[in-house]
């Protein structure tokens, strides 16, 4: 039975993002992904609660996937993590409703991988930075799978662009039907992940 994946995109400047508007475009072609777009769905950050969990209980894997911003995700991806991950719902005593789901980001940055990295301007790695979105999801006692990230994009061509968007196909139909997902734990990313398939090809 393929794993159920929900796409939430959360992309304050999404007309203005080739990378993102390609990775979007990439899985709109995959049957049966459900892409939710923040940004379009709720312009006045009026988030509906109720929809958003039930959205939560019918799939299996959850990719947030938005910009890094300031070295986190847009403030509505925040408000929806503050105001739909609730203390008895998703954790705390009695929250259990997203235990044993998975989930992924999906992240893009300006900065290179160089960039990115101890000896870098940022010194520190973009998974690194994301150590709070995965202890929220381990406090919701689901998994926390390897981010898929494009970085230095500000320097892509289109080229480069188009690889990313194969790579982000040939991603999510393994997890929506190959499996198992637990291959992927160890990796730093996921496009780490799909360098070693490659390899052994």
């Amino acid at each position: 039975m393929p794993y159920r994946i929900l796409l939430l995109f959360a992309h304050p400047r999404f007309e203005d993002s080739r990378t993102h508007q390609a990775l979007v475009n990439a899985a709109k072609e995959i049957p049966d992904i459900r892409i939710r777009d923040l940004y379009e769905l709720y312009p006045d950050f009026n988030i509906d609660v109720s929809v958003e969990k039930d959205q939560l209980l019918q799939h299996d894997i959850i990719l947030w996937q938005h910009p890094l911003y300031w070295y986190s995700c847009p403030p509505l991806l925040k408000q929806w993590i503050d105001m739909v991950l609730e203390f008895g719902w998703a954790y705390g005593p009695g929250g259990e409703a997203l235990a044993g789901k998975y989930f992924l980001q999906v992240v893009s940055s300006g900065g290179s991988r160089e960039v990115y990295s101890p000896e870098g301007r940022n010194r520190h790695t973009i998974r690194e930075y994301l150590y709070p979105f995965e202890q929220t999801v381990r406090l919701c006692k689901a998994t926390y799978l390897p981010p898929f990230l494009v970085q230095g994009t500000h320097k892509l061509g289109e080229v480069e662009i188009a690889s990313y968007a194969m790579d982000y196909t040939r991603f999510l139909k393994y997890l929506q039907h190959d499996g198992p997902i637990s291959d992927l734990s160890g990796f730093e990313s996921s496009n780490l992940w799909l360098a070693t398939r490659n390899e052994t090809r």
